[in-house]
């Protein structure tokens, strides 16, 4: 019997409750290992259809490429063609440097299965290209579809060394030409060289 506190229910007045409690009977030990195999299915289930429901790209390899993968944290050079649904081709290019981790993350998951030389057919869905968002000639909610072909990759350390020797290799040039207009061992700009 449950008693309340006086005035909780009414004007003052004592109420009482009744509680009936009910036995449960002991479950079987091939009862509960059911028990057990249910809650297992019912998880798999979900897990399965977690699986389904999120969104892949689809990947085909054209002609095998050789080496080692590219990772996130690399640059690659590629050459590709993007078309969307019907055919409309939004972009491509012959020589395209571009960081694996700061493209859209379809062509990035792409990217890390790729192999130098290799050539490859993706399809995007909108999940993981632009989603909602447009992007210039590019509608909100379109599935993308590339041809790629991985001509090279590099570390961005790697990458980083070569564009320093590039600057090093100018600025030689530079001093040996006797130098930029207005740079140093080099007349002013405007200036008139001497005549012999």
């Amino acid at each position: 019997t449950f008693l309340p506190r006086q005035g909780s229910w009414g004007q003052g007045k004592d109420q009482t409750m009744s509680v009936t409690t009910v036995p449960l009977r002991p479950v079987s030990k091939g009862g509960l290992w059911l028990m057990w195999f249910g809650v297992a299915a019912l998880i798999a289930v979900a897990i399965g259809f977690a699986v389904k429901s999120t969104p892949r790209i689809g990947f085909e390899v054209v002609k095998e490429g050789t080496g080692l993968s590219p990772t996130k944290a690399d640059v690659v050079l590629v050459k590709y063609k993007g078309t969307l649904d019907d055919g409309t081709e939004f972009d491509a290019n012959e020589q395209a440097p571009m960081q694996v981790s700061q493209v859209v993350p379809g062509f990035s998951q792409a990217l890390v299965r790729m192999k130098k030389g290799g050539k490859y057919k993706i399809t995007i869905p909108p999940a993981l290209g632009y989603g909602e968002n447009a992007a210039g000639p590019i509608p909100a909610n379109s599935t993308l579809h590339f041809e790629v072909e991985l001509l090279d990759f590099r570390t961005e350390a790697e990458v980083r060394a070569m564009q320093q020797q590039m600057m090093q290799q100018q600025q030689m040039m530079q001093q040996m030409q006797g130098g930029a207009p207005g740079g140093p061992g080099a007349p002013p700009p405007g200036a008139v060289p001497p005549q012999p």
